[in-house]
């Protein structure tokens, strides 16, 4: 009796070590972790949540703030763009986020997207994937307005950047 409860413990424990190691493989082999991921602190910077509070204020409830956008969900690919080019097209987008957007309050349709420039923006790297992205708003119609990153903002001076101009 007792070889046969240590065959049956020996085989569970087995099988418990296949289906632990099972697991763990199938988030390598396709590259998702989950158990590696962790929140983060913070959705905003210091910088962005200070200027998040006026940019609020300067809008009144006028429009929408967004923070944190997606260029492919502001922009898309024009139409009749075959693949290889429309991908390629499509990944010089997809990862690339815009501070902020101000859409509408009733279709939450874009009426411009805003940019806060700190000093990253001084980078090279960065004023060129600064200048695509300005590029790409003029060439789609949608005003994009730069504002620096500092320790206090006018209301008045966004509004009337904002209101003059989008």
């Amino acid at each position: 009796m007792k070889p046969l409860i240590i065959l049956i413990v020996i085989v569970a424990i087995l099988l418990l070590v296949i289906y632990v190691l099972k697991i763990l493989l199938a988030g390598k082999k396709n590259g998702r972790r989950p158990d590696l991921y962790e929140k983060r602190d913070y959705l905003l910077t210091k910088a962005e949540r200070s200027f998040f509070g006026v940019l609020e204020q300067a809008v009144q409830g006028q429009m929408r703030v967004m923070c944190k956008v997606r260029l492919a969900d502001v922009v898309a690919v024009k139409k009749g763009i075959q693949n290889p080019e429309r991908q390629r097209l499509f990944n010089s987008i997809q990862s690339k986020h815009v501070d902020f957007v101000l859409c509408d309050n009733d279709r939450i349709t874009v009426q411009c997207v805003i940019e806060l420039d700190d000093k990253s923006h001084e980078e090279e790297g960065r004023q060129d994937r600064d200048s695509f992205v300005d590029q790409v708003m003029r060439s789609s119609g949608i005003p994009i307005f730069h504002f620096s990153a500092k320790r206090g903002y006018s209301i008045e001076e966004i509004r009337n950047t904002i209101y003059d101009k989008a």
